[in-house]
């Protein structure tokens, strides 16, 4: 039986669940980011909004302070709103904050802090509009704290990791490079540092070990990838989206003797009428969400045969 748990705005592009499943980010074709918070984070039972923020105007606030009257209507003549097209929670132990890729191609980073102060909170929410904070019901307000834009590409994805040097966040582009970001202090969001690598024998190096894609397909423009978990599989499942539908693809673990990795595409899914935006893997790695242009989410299984099918549908309800 079906239950609706939220109300999304009519323009909702996309959206992501925090690692708790008790904080829903969104974003909007019209450049909103909207927070959805549970009601009774116990049984998570009902969301609903405690915050909308609009990126452009925020990002003007606080990147042209200065700026008086006549100049501050020029600029905002000059920024076009665009829409959100991604939405990525960071890793739970860095408080919470979301990353924003819009449809321009820029990438924009908040972060939830105590009104007034560049404090970061805890990370339950107990009310609509404020948190308990160090024993004090203070209200809290989501900051635009860092906006990364290239004049010469687009960002295309977003993903976060954690290791034993602290977080890093990854970026695709549309230029076709991978950019790497560590995070230069925990507790400052603003204060990133990229990371190049060089081909050097004396360096640590990364190298390609599997190419997910067909012969005629190489040089087409890719909209998102999905990495499912894997529980035992002696291969891993990835996703990849492009124009001409979602491509499943089985990525062998035991390098051959040129330290490449086996790839098979087992699959095609092609319910979709246009772009796919974004897809998500349950925690088995046995179902495949995805939503995109045609205004759906879909639900991919495959069968005993190991046949894909859509499982299921949803749109907007009016």
């Amino acid at each position: 039986m079906e239950k609706s748990l939220v109300d999304l705005d009519n323009g909702t592009t996309c959206s992501s669940w925090n690692y708790s499943g008790q904080r829903l980010a969104a974003g909007s074709v019209d450049g909103f980011l909207s927070i959805f918070d549970s009601r009774d984070p116990a049984a998570s039972s009902s969301f609903t909004c405690t915050s909308k923020s609009r990126s452009y105007l925020a990002q003007l606030a606080c990147l042209c302070p200065l700026l008086n009257a006549r100049d501050r209507e020029e600029a905002e003549g000059e920024v076009h709103e665009t829409g959100i097209v991604k939405v990525v929670w960071t890793p739970p132990e860095f408080g919470d904050s979301v990353a924003c890729v819009c449809a321009d191609g820029t990438l924009s980073l908040w972060e939830e802090v105590v009104e007034g102060t560049n404090s970061i909170p805890n990370l339950h929410p107990f009310s609509r509009h404020s948190r308990n904070y160090l024993g004090n019901t203070q209200p809290l307000q989501w900051k635009l704290c860092k906006s990364f834009k290239s004049n010469s590409s687009q960002v295309l994805d977003v993903q976060f990791g954690v290791s034993l040097s602290g977080l890093k966040m990854v970026a695709a582009y549309s230029d076709g490079h991978i950019r790497v970001y560590e995070l230069l202090d925990p507790l400052e969001l603003k204060n990133w540092q990229l990371q190049v690598w060089e081909f050097d024998q004396a360096h640590q190096r990364w190298l390609p070990v599997a190419e997910l894609a067909l012969p005629d397909n190489k040089g087409d423009q890719v909209y998102s990838v999905a990495w499912a978990p894997n529980i035992g599989r002696p291969y891993e499942v990835i996703a990849v989206a492009t124009h001409k539908g979602i491509a499943l693809w089985h990525l062998g673990l035991i390098p051959d003797t040129d330290g490449r990795l086996s790839v098979e595409q087992v699959a095609v899914l092609s319910g979709h009428r246009g772009e796919v935006w974004q897809m998500e893997w349950d925690m088995s790695g046995m179902t495949l969400a995805t939503t995109g242009s045609d205004g759906k989410v879909r639900l991919w299984q495959s069968n005993l045969n190991g046949v894909w099918h859509e499982q299921a549908a949803f749109e907007p309800t009016t």
